[in-house]
């Protein structure tokens, strides 16, 4: 927007929430349209962000049809208004397409090895169906198509209560809490701060490459050293604690960068800890304001319906 460009929002405020966009209220370039995407969306745009679907586990094993459903009818909405329109479209995959991988670090040409029935399989699967219809797309209708495959990414705004490593580490640390780990805190995470992943959408956007890129930090932690790093960022009495293991809990997550290098001369820039800090900063404000009932309200509403 700040460059000149008319932007078009589209959300049903499953796992979002209108405050945070709320700075954005009122531009000349901003609109906000109260919409899902299951149903087919009419409007004349030249660039399609394709970012719908719940993406922590909590959120969509709360609701895994409506996940399969944003992932499949959705994208098939999405890639039907990019043909009807004439534009392109960038779809946010994940590195969830590699379930618990066998090769490691993971390069985009790695099929996967994921458990079609398991309960991650409803996003899981839906972002494997996401890449396929966009690329039969592209081959019968000629649509343009971009495909990121997304590694874990933090920062400000995120939903307190979301049920990932970052916030839950964070949340707990600042509740003085226990900070649980989930098996044995020995498998790896990549984390990367969000304005790093929007330089890498925007660039994949704009250039000539269409196959799947990873956008992701190869630095990688065990969950265990996260979560000291951030008790000692955060500070405070919690302890951390191992409990029962998730099913199907990928052990290992480190993106091979190298597409995303070569053809979009890009990598993260932020450091672990400066992004750490500013979500910290973010959180301790939420929970000054009394945020995290609201997100648990907004939560247990979606799942009843």
């Amino acid at each position: 927007m700040m460059a000149g460009h008319e932007v078009i929002v589209a959300d049903n405020f499953f796992t979002g929430r209108k405050s945070n966009v709320e700075h954005w209220i009122g531009h000349e370039n901003f609109e906000l349209i109260h919409h899902d995407i299951v149903n087919p969306l009419f409007i004349e745009v030249d660039e399609i962000y394709h970012l719908a679907s719940p993406a922590s586990p909590p959120h969509y094993m709360y609701n895994p049809v409506k996940t399969i459903k944003t992932n499949t009818v959705g994208t098939i909405n999405m890639l039907g208004l990019a043909k009807r329109v004439g534009a392109r479209v960038l779809i946010a995959s994940t590195s969830e397409v590699y379930g618990d991988p066998e090769v490691h670090p993971q390069p985009e040409s790695y099929w996967g090895h994921v458990n079609p029935i398991g309960p991650r399989a409803c996003y899981d699967e839906g972002k494997r169906v996401a890449e396929t219809l966009s690329y039969a797309y592209a081959k019968q209708e000629n649509v343009d198509v971009r495909v990121a495959r997304i590694f874990n990414t933090f920062g400000p705004r995120m939903h307190l209560n979301d049920g990932r490593v970052v916030s839950n580490f964070i949340l707990q640390a600042l509740k003085k809490e226990t900070i649980t780990i989930y098996g044995h805190g020995k498998q790896t995470r990549s984390f990367q701060y969000v304005s790093d992943l929007v330089n890498g959408l925007i660039r994949l956007m704009s250039s000539n490459y269409s196959q799947p890129v990873n956008l992701g930090n190869p630095i990688e932690h065990t969950i265990e050293e996260f979560a000291v790093k951030i008790k000692k960022l955060v500070g405070g009495p919690s302890k951390i604690k191992q409990i029962a293991a998730m099913e199907d809990d990928p052990q290992r997550r480190k993106p091979d960068i190298t597409r995303a290098k070569t053809f979009l001369s890009w990598e993260p820039k932020v450091p672990l800890d400066v992004g750490l800090l500013k979500t910290i900063s973010y959180f301790r404000e939420e929970l000054q304001m009394g945020n995290t009932s609201h997100h648990s309200r907004v939560l247990n509403e979606n799942i009843r319906s």
